[in-house]
Order: C-alpha cells, then sequence, then structure tokens
C-alpha cells in the first residue's frame, strides 16, 4: 500500500509546487484589488475623526452605522433628492439596459452568425471597428444630437441598448454552437425566430450572464454620460449624485465612505447571484477562442 501511494504523493506535490507561484500571484493581485474596497468598508463604519486615518482605521475599536444614517439624513429633501430615488434611478436604468441589450445584441449577434444575408460580413466589420471607438469620442456628438432630451429617464437607456461588444461576445458564443443543431431543427419545421429562442437561447445561458454582468458594471457605474445629459436632481442616478455629494463643503468622508459601500454592494449581489455562469461562460469563450 505504501509502494502504490507514495507516487501519488510525490506527483500531487510536484503540482503543487509548480503552481505555487501561480496561486502566490493570485493572492497578492486579489490582495492589491481588495485593499481598497476593505479600507472602504472600514472607513463607513469608523468614527469620522478616523475615516482618514489610513491603515490604523482597521484598528478602531467603536464602529458603527452613524455615517449610513448621516447619507440617509442628508440626503431626505427634494432640494437635495431622495437616497431611495436616486438607487431607484440606478436600478431602473440599468436593469432596463441589461434586459433589453441582453434580448436586442443576442438577436443581432444571431443574425451575424447563424443566418446567411447579404452585407452580413459588412456589418460584422463595422461592429468590430465600433469596438475601438471610445465612448469619449462619441459623447460629445451625442450631446448635442439628444439636447432636446436632457433630464428624462429614456436619455440614459435608449442610447445604451445597442452594444458593439455585447453582440461581438454574443457572436462569438454562438458560432461555437454546431451547425447542425439548426439543420435538425429546421427538418423538425421549425423557422429562425423560434430556432432562436427555443434552441440557440437556452443553450447560450452563459454567455447571456456574462453580458448580464458586464453591461450592468458598465452601466451602474456610468458617469460621464449623466453628467452631460442630467441635471434635475430627481434624476440623477447613483454615481453622479456621489460626485455631487462628495463635493460638498465641508467633505464628510466618513458619509462619502458609507455611500460608496452602498453603491458597491449591488454589483457585488449580482456577481456573485450569476458568477457560476459568468466563469462557465469565459472559460467556454477561452476554449472556443
Amino acid at each position: 500500500m505504501e509502494q502504490a501511494t507514495t507516487p501519488t504523493r510525490k506527483i500531487s506535490q510536484l503540482e503543487l509546487k509548480s503552481r505555487a507561484p501561480h496561486y502566490a500571484a493570485l493572492i497578492i493581485t486579489g490582495a492589491l484589488f481588495f485593499a481598497p474596497v476593505a479600507y472602504m468598508v472600514a472607513a463607513s463604519l469608523a468614527p469620522a475623526s478616523d475615516t482618514l486615518a489610513g491603515f490604523a482605521v482597521f484598528d478602531v475599536t467603536e464602529w458603527g452605522l452613524h455615517n449610513y444614517s448621516g447619507v440617509a439624513s442628508s440626503l431626505s429633501s427634494d432640494s437635495t433628492g431622495h437616497l431611495w430615488r436616486f438607487f431607484a434611478v440606478s436600478f431602473t436604468v440599468t436593469i432596463a439596459v441589461v434586459g433589453l441589450g441582453l434580448i436586442v445584441n443576442s438577436m443581432a449577434a444571431y443574425a451575424l452568425s447563424r443566418l446567411s444575408w447579404r452585407g452580413r460580413t459588412a456589418a460584422l466589420f463595422a461592429i468590430l471597428l465600433l469596438l475601438i471607438v471610445p465612448f469619449e469620442a462619441v459623447a460629445v456628438p451625442m450631446f448635442y444630437l439628444y439636447n432636446d432630451a436632457r433630464n428624462t429617464l429614456w436619455i440614459q437607456i435608449v442610447p445604451f441598448i445597442g452594444n458593439a461588444l455585447s453582440i461581438f461576445l454574443f457572436y462569438s458564443f454562438f458560432s461555437g454552437i454546431p451547425r447542425s443543431i439548426d439543420e435538425a431543427a429546421r427538418m423538425d419545421g421549425a423557422q429562425p425566430w423560434r430556432i432562436f429562442w427555443q434552441v440557440i437561447a437556452p443553450m447560450s445561458k452563459p454567455a447571456y450572464a456574462s453580458v448580464a454582468i458586464l453591461t450592468f458594471l458598465t452601466q451602474w457605474g456610468s458617469f460621464l454620460w449623466p453628467v452631460l445629459m442630467i441635471s434635475d436632481p430627481n434624476l440623477r442616478p447613483l454615481p453622479l449624485q456621489i460626485s455631487v455629494f462628495a463635493g460638498q463643503l465641508p467633505p464628510a468622508w466618513g458619509q462619502v465612505m458609507a455611500f460608496g459601500v452602498l453603491l458597491v454592494v449591488p454589483v457585488i449581489v449580482v456577481f456573485l447571484v450569476f458568477q457560476r455562469w459568468f466563469i462557465e461562460g469565459v472559460a467556454s469563450s477561452a476554449v472556443k477562442g
């Protein structure tokens, strides 16, 4: 028994030693990314005098929720706007962009990857070109184009439903699905619309989860477009409002940290809910690539 188990132990030890640098690099990278979030949470619970104390904030013994209550009380009037309304605006805009974007972008990707029609290659090339154009380059032209629709909810939603990156991600995933599945569905009398909704879409849950998370992250943290288009306090999303809140004098940094935690929590919750499908989508894309 000892002779049989010894080689296995040696192999596992060798594998562990070979993977140790990778694990160490992952731990260090994770710590670097997690440290600001941990500091923000600790500072939001610390007394106001200890908010900017650096790493000493982790040694504070009297933590509390006074900064969170301060944010709620500071944003509770028509002049400053209501905290619940900022959350409602952000959730409404983000969910609308994510939901409508999943439908529109996946349908566009299906047409590009599974259907044959004139101009398909040119359309795909145009979408790929859009991937290299930063939003900052088109923000000013869009501002003048939609200037008459400022201070509305739909102006924060409609321009971002169609997304070149989302179309490309769906296109990459759909292209990896065998064509024989479409042919079998056509033999059963299914049309392209039915094939998409009943065959391709159910098989593409990892792709939908990946696109949903990426779109949620982008839209939830949207700042430049609301700065240009929104001046009504009742229609501000959370990223814009936290900028206004932090600019008040004198700045209450403990409350700013608490506001930041409130902004980050929904993102963490969404990722935890969809993480399994997100990882599957990324892994499958890597294998296909």
